[in-house]
């Protein structure tokens, strides 16, 4: 009997949105990672994914000098892989914000929540990426949720912080050499 494992493709899904850096941009990020969630069936929290693409779609807008950014969402080997493209050369530093400070948390909860995250230099300036596992506990994706059912990843009664590692992972920190900052 001669059989062949099937070849398993190296990019599963992916999607590119281009956003116009305004005030609509952080919500369509968020509206774009959220349907590819959703179509693709991704066992990742959609809540999580969308909370840090608005903080990295934020810095992208802060940062940059053009009229536009771009969102890649790629989907494979058991991680959802969001990018977001600018083109300010300026990489982003995580820094440690005090309780008086107004900004400076925004990459910190992008080193919690994330699998990992870190930058890219590209042709026309960055990318900025964070990396979520799939999560067994989750069953397929977030619609296969049964009604009623606890969000994994809410704080609330019964429900697990959002600031708790993973379970199934220890939590460690170490230096990112292409970004100059911590990543997980």
């Amino acid at each position: 009997m001669n059989t062949r494992a099937p070849i398993r493709p190296t990019d599963l899904h992916s999607r590119r949105a281009q956003l116009t850096t305004g005030p609509d941009a952080v919500a369509e990020g968020r509206r774009q990672v959220q349907a590819a969630i959703t179509a693709w069936d991704v066992p990742v929290d959609p809540d999580v994914a969308a909370l840090l693409t608005s903080e990295l779609v934020t810095n992208a807008i802060k940062h940059e000098t053009g009229e536009t950014i771009t969102v890649f969402i790629t989907c494979c080997f058991g991680h959802l892989r969001v990018d977001v493209h600018d083109t300010s050369r300026f990489f982003p530093v995580l820094l440690e914000a005090t309780v008086d400070d107004e900004t400076g948390r925004g990459l910190m909860l992008v080193d919690t929540l994330a699998d990992k995250w870190g930058c890219d230099r590209t042709p026309d300036g960055k990318a900025v990426y964070f990396t979520l596992a799939f999560r067994p506990d989750y069953g397929g994706g977030w619609r296969s949720r049964p009604a009623g059912s606890p969000r994994l990843g809410l704080v609330g009664k019964d429900r697990p912080a959002l600031n708790r590692p993973h379970p199934a992972r220890a939590r460690t920190t170490r230096r990112s050499p292409r970004c100059g900052g911590p990543q997980g």
